[in-house]
């Protein structure tokens, strides 16, 4: 008898797992990835012609409120129409049953594998994007729970994506939402809140309600990373959260986990990143403003400037007007003083 090798049974597991798409215009191309919940396959549209993101309740799922998180997540994701949230062409379910949805196909990579390479301009203008698109749901009732770089996509063309609604919730619907209940509620040992630990404020740690807030503690993660190459809270660290409660600790300094930071940046950070909410910036709007100011060479709100960096950033941001008068001082000295009158 001739025995499979391990990999030819996981490819066999794979491919019996594979969604039925038979009597629908989806051609099935090959497996993304998968989650807890959902997997997701590369498709073609056959009546468009284009290619899809499918994401399918995976065979294993035995919860059945799944089908209903998943078509949640696909009438989230709906009604946020915003060139940097992945929009949603359809969803329903397949001939075996199971419940899916068809989203566009993003070519490009996670943030969190890009940012080492990216000079630091760039890194603020992409996390500034990242900001309009979560400012953009908060708008419109949505607060997304789980921001971190490795949701975050840069495509081939500059396009910014925010991806990963999976435990979004409607603001209107806190009531409803069992994650969204008042601190004490439920245990908070590692694993039974929603997110990720490692860049969750201290209220949703806590089991408590995620508001905006939360959010906005999340993106000053996103900001930690983008300057120190490592999150806020390293495993450990975030496990230890897990077990305390969420432990009103703020994360380490960026200054001891990346040299360089400019202290501005750092104040921004720690702003957004307060354990109060009502501390951190009232929303992505003010956060990413901030951001602004000082790649505008002006005043971040959050830091309180010394002389010498207040002359230092007046230096940077008229740098070329001020060479170009000393310039001139000079020549006018010299001629001066080779032709004197």
């Amino acid at each position: 008898m001739r025995w499979l090798s391990s990999a030819t049974v996981e490819h066999l597991r794979r491919v019996a797992e594979w969604p039925d798409l038979a009597d629908t215009k989806y051609r099935l191309l090959e497996e993304l990835g998968r989650g807890g919940m959902g997997a997701v396959y590369l498709a073609d549209d056959t009546v468009l012609g284009r290619k899809v993101a499918l994401k399918v309740v995976a065979t294993g799922v035995s919860d059945p409120a799944a089908a209903e998180r998943m078509l949640r997540e696909a009438r989230i994701i709906a009604r946020l129409e915003h060139p940097g949230i992945v929009p949603v062409h359809d969803a329903g379910a397949l001939p075996d049953g199971r419940v899916f949805y068809a989203m566009k196909r993003v070519d490009g990579s996670r943030l969190d594998a890009l940012a080492p390479a990216m000079p630091l301009a760039e890194r603020l203008r992409v996390f500034q994007r990242v900001c309009e698109a979560v400012a953009f749901a908060h708008a419109h009732g949505v607060i997304h729970r789980d921001l971190k770089p490795e949701n975050v996509m840069v495509g081939a063309f500059g396009e910014v994506l925010v991806m990963d609604w999976g435990i979004a919730r409607l603001l209107e619907s806190a009531a409803d939402d069992p994650s969204a209940r008042p601190p004490g509620a439920r245990g908070t040992a590692a694993g039974s809140v929603m997110g990720t630990l490692s860049y969750m404020a201290p209220e949703q740690a806590a089991g408590g309600v995620a508001g905006a807030a939360a959010d906005v503690y999340a993106l000053g993660g996103i900001l930690y990373f983008l300057l120190a190459a490592r999150p806020p809270f390293e495993d450990e660290a975030a496990e230890a959260r897990a077990r305390a409660g969420g432990a009103d600790a703020p994360p380490r300094p960026i200054r001891e986990a990346a040299a360089g930071v400019p202290a501005a940046l750092e104040a921004v950070v720690a702003r957004a990143m307060s354990i109060a909410p009502e501390a951190r910036y009232a929303s992505a709007e003010e956060l990413s403003a901030e951001v602004s100011r000082y790649l505008d060479g002006e005043r971040v709100l959050a830091h309180r400037e010394t002389a010498v960096e207040r002359a230092g950033r007046f230096f940077a941001k008229y740098r070329t007007a001020i060479l170009l008068v000393a310039a001139y001082l000079v020549v006018r000295a010299a001629m001066l003083w080779l032709f004197p009158r």
